[in-house]
């Protein structure tokens, strides 16, 4: 089903968490069954050493398959993940967080078990279906279900983990849909979401081998404050 793939990274300031990265990217490129692949690293004005270190990397891989975007002022998730997909050249879309809470490997899983098929467009991974497997504190996981509710009581949304990182996209899609979102941060999940209703597109949801890793950039008082004001924001374009 996924004749080619482009695997985007979006970061800002991820000079400590990178080292995950390549290696993930070297444990996948053992293992793939998908042999036309990509990856595309789209530093959102990090000013650490992310960009160092990543063309560092790229530097010893000497392969055509790997590309930076580097974007002067970061803007958020949302915007780095659109301009990543908006250069994709495959036919499938995944994108992750560089910190691989999710592996890349997943993927592979995914493709053994025969959870993909045609009819469905877009796949979100999610923490909270039953068959995942997911370590993190208790304070995340109430964060997490406070957070599904709010979306099924403001939005009408019934899925039951927009947030992860882990998600595939068939290419034309994920194209058309990044061009719509109206928010360049973490609310852009959500917004996919709603786009895909209202656009008739088939959305899934699978299960995904999720772990925390340290140094996370989010906040969990002030930036849980901001989603919330932003959700509200996004409410009138869609209810």
């Amino acid at each position: 089903m996924i004749n080619s793939l482009s695997v985007i990274f979006p970061l800002y300031n991820e000079a400590k968490r990178l080292h995950y990265t390549f290696k993930d990217i070297e444990k996948f490129e053992k293992k793939k069954i998908i042999k036309n692949v990509e990856y595309i690293f789209v530093n959102d004005g990090s000013n650490d050493d992310s960009k160092k270190i990543i063309y560092s990397y790229l530097k010893l891989k000497k392969s055509n398959k790997f590309k930076v975007i580097n974007i002067k002022k970061n803007k958020g998730k949302g915007n780095a993940l659109k301009k990543g997909i908006i250069n994709s050249k495959k036919d499938w879309i995944l994108t992750l967080d560089t910190d691989i809470s999710v592996s890349i490997l997943q993927l592979n899983e995914w493709i053994r078990k025969n959870y993909l098929n045609k009819k469905v467009q877009i796949y979100f991974g999610s923490r909270n279906l039953n068959n995942s497997k997911v370590e993190f504190k208790l304070h995340r996981k109430i964060l997490g279900i406070v957070f599904s509710f709010i979306l099924k009581l403001l939005l009408k949304i019934n899925i039951k983990d927009t947030q992860c990182g882990f998600k595939l996209y068939e290419n034309k899609k994920a194209k058309f849909l990044f061009k719509k979102i109206k928010d360049d941060g973490f609310v852009h999940d959500v917004e996919i979401s709603l786009l895909s209703k209202k656009y008739n597109l088939k959305l899934k949801e699978l299960p995904v081998k999720w772990s925390h890793k340290k140094d996370s950039k989010i906040n969990l008082f002030t930036d849980t404050i901001k989603m919330f004001c932003k959700l509200i924001f996004i409410r009138k374009y869609y209810i």
